[in-house]
């Protein structure tokens, strides 16, 4: 019997692929306590992951000192302490009470969004782009109503995702904190299962991989951070209603890449749309202003070229992730992307590496 092409081995792995997903969409139910087991750790170890990245260039800068791995971690951990206990003090007295204030206002934020809308329809621009009518209002209304009952859902639905608070508090800094110890020991256990003929690329993929979600995470967190100062100083000199809540929330939609930015900038119009329609020119000054700062000076430097992901691939991933995952899935999309970038594009070049060696021979 003539041995098979590569092409047909593909050809039968993939079917052979496609058959085992099948029978386990079929057979969903032998498949739920792992995906229970899975729905329970993912958090702590995207949490753990998320920290490792985060702290390991500090950790890495006090071994450099001569200190020993355990000391510098745990030097670490008591920096980050204090670091929330900080935020705790000074930051979270103001933030709880603007939250406090911003919830028990909606109802009348609301009601001020409706006059000051319909104070709007009388002007004679918006009678110039046809914006009368009551029909408008009454869509508009609607339309925030909506929006708010969404945010209430998300709150309500954060609120009882605080029962598994105290296993993902309990559990994220313990795995992070072997990660950082052990973390060495990972890639060696990784490279073990690959054959030896492959050893090389396997390390090399590794290492590429290590290299993009360090750059991201790091990166990403730099951007934020910086963006959100940038902001709620901004939003401070203006005078903006609620300017720290405001700020934060702008600040965590902004971490994701892209479609961050337009959404953050959504309650800041708001808000200051029901404040006045003046103020509504000068946040959107200070959003433009911020986010030119960022993609013009800041990114360029802290990126560099690692992010090598076209913006329309990101936004197609972000709108697939979310809808297969929710918010995890949006956190994950771009991190999952890059690590199958880099596979796939590493098993292709062996292909066409081991293809060559076939013709020549």
């Amino acid at each position: 019997m003539p041995p098979m092409s590569r092409f047909f081995r593909i050809c039968l792995g993939a079917i052979a692929l496609l058959l085992i997903i099948y029978l386990i969409a079929k057979d969903s139910f032998l498949f739920r306590p792992l995906d229970k087991v899975l729905n329970i750790l993912i958090v702590p170890f995207m949490l753990a992951g998320f920290f490792y990245y985060l702290l390991r260039p500090i950790v890495r800068y006090l071994r450099r000192q001569r200190l020993p791995k355990t000391a510098a971690i745990l030097i670490v951990y008591l920096a980050f302490a204090v670091v929330a206990a900080l935020f705790v003090v000074v930051v979270w007295p103001t933030l709880q009470q603007q939250i406090d204030n911003f919830a028990n206002g909606t109802p009348a934020l609301v009601e001020g969004f409706n006059e000051r809308f319909a104070r709007l329809q009388h002007t004679r621009l918006a009678s110039m782009l046809g914006f009368g009518g009551t029909e408008m209002i009454a869509k508009l209304s609607e339309l925030l109503t909506d929006a708010v009952n969404t945010a209430s859902s998300y709150i309500s639905n954060v609120i009882s995702a605080v029962t598994n608070f105290v296993i993902v508090v309990a559990t994220a800094p313990i795995i992070c904190y072997y990660m950082l110890k052990d973390g060495g020991a990972i890639p060696r256990a990784i490279l073990h299962l690959v054959p030896k003929r492959y050893r090389k690329d396997g390390r090399e993929v590794l290492e590429d991989i290590d290299s993009a979600l360090s750059g991201f995470i790091v990166g990403r967190m730099i951007i934020t951070f910086l963006l959100g100062v940038m902001m709620y100083i901004g939003f401070l000199i203006i005078g903006l209603p609620y300017s720290l809540l405001i700020a934060l929330i702008a600040t965590l939609l902004n971490i994701i890449p892209y479609i961050g930015p337009i959404l953050g900038a959504i309650p800041c119009v708001i808000v200051a749309f029901i404040d006045s329609p003046a103020m509504v020119l000068w946040v959107l000054l200070v959003v433009v202003i911020a986010q030119q700062i960022e993609s013009n000076l800041l990114s360029p430097h802290v990126y560099g070229r690692r992010l090598d992901i076209h913006p329309l691939t990101t936004i197609l991933l972000l709108l697939v992730a979310a809808d297969i995952a929710g918010i995890l899935g949006v956190i994950l999309a771009i991190p999952l992307y890059m690590v199958a970038k880099i596979v796939i594009v590493r098993l292709y070049r062996l292909f066409l590496a081991e293809k060559v060696e076939e013709l020549v021979e």
